[in-house]
């Protein structure tokens, strides 16, 4: 918090103050913790995992809340929990309205939340997650560094954090670069390169990147959002060996690009025949954008595709369940999880023509178990499952079809704007406090991968 207390003294907006609170009461929090468990030292098992990780994503947002609730005086413990638990996890729906108006260090902290939970995000997927065995992450032993390899927490997983934080840090920096030189303010670079890095997609303008009206600034913010949607441990081995060799070898980085190109192409041409745009240029322009930011999970938008015939938007949330890549800040299932589908599809169907046949799975030249493709089997069925059950409780409250199924896509993606009442020109916050929560837990269980929050309410999770 120390950060927007700068700024706020800085820019001297009206949030400067509104730091105090949020500050003493996380500070002597932290400390009360320490205090209490200071006698305790024991290594960590894999029980601990589950419960420290889905802990953490879940108490985080009320102290990262904080600030929220001391500047707006008008804003529910609820929708200021969901702003931060939507920064955190990256996700960037808001309930917020008249951010151009907002203090510069509020828009800074929404930002921070996101860039912060995004490299969260990566650790947990590239160091902590493995070892817990959830959903098939196991099959990178072979391809990612160091913690992969280890069989317990610690103490491996350290170096590899920092190895990704200066991974992250780095390209952040570079993206604040490229911004500011593209036409920027050094504080809308800033909040904008924090939350392009994180795939979170917060902004510090109501219009998104419609604000800048810049083909040259959507440009660089899709550069960046490819980058960001491949895992950052293949980023970490390119730059630890100066060879780009990991990008081929990895499962995922060519099918993510050209899902991303082919999405690209199939949305511009839907849109130039339909007559939403007049020339393939300015067709190709806002399908590219839209296209990439919805597809990688970020949610800018660059005009309201909501607009647009069903057909186009619908087809970008499609690309947002399926394409980020494992280990990278994206959301959805996951390409690895979809190729692995793809391909056990194609292995069924040669089973139906030859039953004895015996048909291996393969991700390059590594044979996948098929305990794996049955654990990845498991997280689909609840995945489907879970935005179910979701989409009816909103659709029980009274929402219309449209919003409650986006939204629940959008929210358990970590994508952000759904459509219709939800869309991209609008916010959360005609929802209800119970319709809140439904997209808030929608965005934890998204972003932890489910299985790491809804074992623990197994009863063999708490037997001894």
């Amino acid at each position: 918090m120390l950060v927007p207390v700068l700024v706020a003294f800085g820019y001297q907006d009206d949030a400067r103050y509104a730091y105090d609170e949020a500050f003493v009461i996380t500070l002597f929090s932290g400390a009360a913790l320490c205090f209490a468990t200071r006698g305790e030292h024991r290594e960590l098992e894999t029980r601990d995992g589950f419960l420290l990780v889905t802990l953490v994503w879940t108490v985080l947002p009320v102290f990262g809340a904080l600030p929220l609730l001391v500047y707006f005086n008008e804003l529910s413990m609820t929708d200021a929990y969901f702003e931060a638990m939507s920064g955190l996890t990256t996700t960037g729906a808001t309930v917020l309205l008249g951010l151009d108006e907002l203090p510069p260090s509020i828009n800074l902290w929404r930002a921070m939340l996101e860039w912060l939970g995004g490299m969260g995000i990566i650790v947990l997927a590239v160091a902590v997650l493995p070892l817990l065995r959830v959903g098939g992450r196991q099959i990178y032993h072979a391809e990612t560094p160091g913690p992969m390899k280890d069989v317990r927490l610690t103490p491996r997983i350290t170096e590899s954090a920092k190895g990704l934080w200066f991974v992250y840090a780095s390209i952040t920096f570079a993206c604040v670069l490229s911004y500011h030189l593209a036409g920027m303010t050094w504080l809308d670079a800033v909040i904008h390169a924090f939350s392009t890095m994180s795939l979170g997609g917060f902004s510090s303008h109501d219009a998104s990147f419609a604000f800048f009206d810049s083909p040259l600034i959507e440009a660089v913010a899709i550069v960046f959002m490819l980058v960001s949607g491949i895992n950052f441990a293949t980023h970490f081995l390119v730059l630890h060996k100066w060879s780009f060799a990991p990008y081929r070898r990895d499962p995922e980085a060519g099918w993510f690009l050209a899902s991303m190109g082919g999405g690209t192409i199939l949305v511009a041409a839907y849109l130039l025949l339909t007559g939403t745009y007049a020339d393939l240029g300015t067709a190709l322009r806002f399908a590219a954008f839209n296209v990439i930011s919805i597809g990688t999970t970020t949610g800018y938008a660059s005009t309201d595709y909501d607009l647009w015939p069903i057909f186009a938007p619908l087809v970008m949330l499609l690309l947002s369940l399926t394409t980020s890549s494992a280990g990278s800040t994206g959301g959805g299932i996951k390409m690895i999880r979809t190729r692995l589908m793809v391909q056990q599809g194609f292995r069924e169907m040669v089973r139906l023509l030859h039953p004895q046949a015996q048909v291996p799975i393969k991700l390059g030249q590594q044979v996948v178990p098929n305990q794996i493709v049955f654990a990845v089997l498991a997280f689909m069925s609840l995945y489907g499952a879970s935005v179910t059950i979701m989409t009816l409780l909103l659709l029980a409250t009274g929402v219309d079809f449209v919003t409650a199924f986006t939204a629940v896509i959008a929210c358990i993606t970590n994508t952000g704007p759904g459509l219709n009442h939800v869309g991209p020109a609008t916010t959360y916050a005609m929802f209800t406090d119970f319709q809140i929560w439904v997209c808030s837990v929608a965005m934890l269980l998204g972003r932890l991968e489910l299985f790491t929050v809804l074992v623990l309410f197994t009863p063999g999770f708490w037997r001894r």
